[in-house]
């Protein structure tokens, strides 16, 4: 039997899973997902037909059916952890942890900070627990890269009475940038010492990295602020929020909803969030969305060269980063007034980056 580690990445109509060797190397065993929750949900591995599952599948039935795929004996796999991603640790959880109800608990706290991840997030991990009480999980937090910022960067301009109450900027997609930075470490020549990343998808923000470590970062307390998104607003006058309520009558939920699900590339674009069909429209709503993407990550990256003192690397991850070249290059020209420094595309795999954590907890606490 080869021992494995589940991880998942679970939305409000899918689940994300990948399986993989619980040893050093970490091989891939499989990769899948259960698209279509809530609607006509279809079970999807790589390298295999696609299997529709009964109609009305809640998150739960599709977890028990991925456990299902693992623990079955032709297989040969026994599971000795779950892995999840976690978006939101807030101040209190700066590393991967061990999951129990107390620990969610607390997790729960977060959830106002991010409402279209947490709660879909930690409704898995108690789906698991409920399906296999006696397997370990562990919680990654995308937050948790950045939680060494100096105060002049996470901090926001507000009164400490404010502050205090957890109100700073924590930054996201840090199991990517961590994965990035590892990627880089191991290349021949190292950690350049400057480095920017670029993480361009339906979620998108830049990392500063200086010596490998996270400095600063484009999102903010919640994952609307800093780039424009597929759906999300990125920067905002916040006077805009309170113009929205006090003189056009939108509810909170009416704002909520706009920032989250309307805006972005959605809304510049007259409803269109695909980066890539964007790409291939000739329609001028479609390119003015994507020259505002262009020009607001051109100018964000400024922004992050300032925080590191300069730029000896530019790496693009993400679905877009990794797969618009146009982009990339409309991006990089819009930055030629820079000193020189190298451009690098790496696969994002924030996956292997929580097997990886998963791993090392569950040897420690075995050992």
């Amino acid at each position: 039997m080869t021992p494995a580690i589940l991880v998942l990445n679970v939305g409000s109509s899918s689940v994300k899973f990948r399986v993989f060797a619980a040893r050093d190397d970490l091989q891939l065993l499989a990769d899948g997902r259960v698209t279509g929750i809530g609607a006509a949900p279809v079970f999807r591995l790589a390298g295999q037909d696609p299997k529709a599952l009964e109609e009305g599948t809640t998150q739960t039935e599709a977890i028990a059916q991925v456990l299902d795929f693992v623990t079955a004996s032709d297989h040969h796999w026994q599971l000795v952890a779950a892995g999840h991603r976690i978006v939101h640790g807030g101040e209190e959880f700066r590393a991967a942890v061990l999951l129990d109800e107390e620990v969610l608990a607390r997790l729960d706290r977060y959830t106002p900070l991010a409402p279209l991840h947490q709660h879909h997030n930690l409704a898995a991990v108690r789906a698991v627990a409920e399906l296999n009480p006696a397997l370990p999980q562990v919680g990654c937090f995308d937050t948790a890269f950045h939680a060494d910022h100096d105060p002049v960067t996470s901090s926001y301009a507000l009164p400490a009475s404010v502050r205090k109450q957890g109100v700073r900027r924590y930054g996201f997609h840090g199991l990517s940038y961590e994965w990035t930075a590892k990627v880089l470490a191991g290349q021949p020549g190292g950690m350049p010492k400057h480095v920017v990343v670029a993480h361009l998808g339906n979620g998108a923000s830049l990392c500063a990295l200086k010596d490998g470590n996270s400095i600063d970062t484009t999102m903010g307390m919640t994952a609307l602020e800093g780039l424009p998104m597929g759906t999300r607003c990125g920067a905002l006058d916040p006077g805009v929020v309170l113009y929205l309520q006090r003189s056009l009558g939108l509810s909170l939920e009416d704002v909520e909803r706009l920032l989250h699900d309307e805006s972005g590339l959605k809304g510049l674009s007259g409803g269109v969030s695909d980066m890539a069909e964007l790409l291939h429209s000739a329609r001028p709503e479609h390119a003015f969305a994507v020259d505002y993407f262009i020009l607001r990550v051109a100018q964000k990256i400024g922004e992050m060269v300032v925080s590191l003192g300069g730029m000896d690397l530019l790496v693009f991850t993400g679905g877009i980063g990794e797969n618009a070249l146009s982009v990339r290059e409309r991006i990089v020209s819009r930055l030629a007034f820079l000193p020189r420094f190298k451009v690098q595309v790496i696969a994002a795999d924030e996956e292997r980056m929580i097997a990886s954590h998963a791993l090392a907890l569950i040897s420690l606490s075995s050992g």
